[in-house]
């Protein structure tokens, strides 16, 4: 695909800083057919890279999940993200991506090889999104539990079944949705994590072995339990939702963004979603 398809990308791999959309992986890499990729996403924004140190320990952590050997310590990993961002113009708004895969089968063909275990570091520019909001809907496909797949790792295997569940909801007219685990409880939504507020207080799914608890979802929490703000960790309904006063989101992408539409119910962003917003960036910047 032609450079100009891409937004300006480095990639660290092998040794050395290789510019644009970089082939990695051969028609027999593990990977490619076996599904052993993990990966993790931070962001730098305004010169800052908040919580970075915790994004580059969670994808050591999904790589021993998935039999894969964590090779680069996290102080590494932060020397070469300082290094990839100074190939950039100092504001850009940067998605920084670590990345682990196994590039042979071990001994019984299908786990890995975690000696074979391969890793890159790719930086690229990616804007967030205006917090302007989006729609969201139930969706009729369900998070699986750790005994039906790698679900405390961040893994590339994962996502075919959040995007059929976006997809989906697209087709409908939506932008986002609402996925349950399969007894009917709210994980989170297709790409992020899912708050709700209910006459002045936070409520927002307990972690249960179906959805990553995000990085940005757990900090959102401290800082507004700090500001003296309930959130209480529960187990919710999607009808808990349809009549929540607000909904927002968190995420690496984007952060904080509200929801504006749940089914054909309008919502308005909320003084509790400003307030979490407000308190993020603060951190952030701080």
């Amino acid at each position: 695909m032609a450079a100009a398809d891409w937004s300006k990308t480095w990639t660290y791999f092998e040794g050395q800083w290789h510019d644009g959309n970089v082939p990695l992986w051969g028609v027999r890499t593990h990977a490619i057919w076996l599904g052993s990729s993990v990966f993790d996403g931070a962001r730098a924004f305004e010169g800052r890279t908040p919580d970075l140190d915790l994004h580059c320990a969670r994808v050591n952590a999904s790589a021993k999940t998935m039999f894969l050997d964590p090779v680069v310590p996290v102080e590494q990993w932060l020397d070469l993200v300082r290094e990839g961002m100074a190939r950039f113009e100092p504001d850009t708004t940067l998605y920084i991506r670590p990345m682990y895969w196994a590039e042979r089968a071990g001994p019984q063909a299908m786990p890995p090889d975690a000696a074979s275990t391969r890793w890159c570091l790719s930086l690229y520019d990616a804007p967030m999104r205006k917090p302007e909001g989006f729609s969201v809907t139930l969706s009729p496909f369900k998070r699986p539990t750790i005994e039906t797949a790698p679900v405390d790792a961040k893994a590339g295997c994962l996502y075919p079944n959040n995007a059929r569940a976006m997809l989906e909801a697209r087709s409908r007219g939506f932008d986002n949705c609402i996925v349950t685990d399969l007894l009917g409880n709210v994980a989170e939504l297709a790409n992020s994590n899912v708050f709700m507020a209910k006459d002045g207080a936070i409520f927002t799914p307990m972690p249960n072995g179906t959805f990553l608890n995000g990085i940005t979802r757990q900090r959102v929490i401290k800082l507004l339990r700090a500001a003296g703000i309930a959130v209480t960790e529960t187990v919710l309904r999607y009808r808990d939702f349809e009549s929540a006063d607000e909904i927002f989101a968190t995420g690496n992408a984007s952060k904080v963004l509200p929801v504006t539409r749940i089914g054909e119910r309008s919502l308005q962003p909320g003084p509790l979603f400003r307030k979490a917003r407000e308190l993020y960036w603060d951190y952030a910047r701080g």
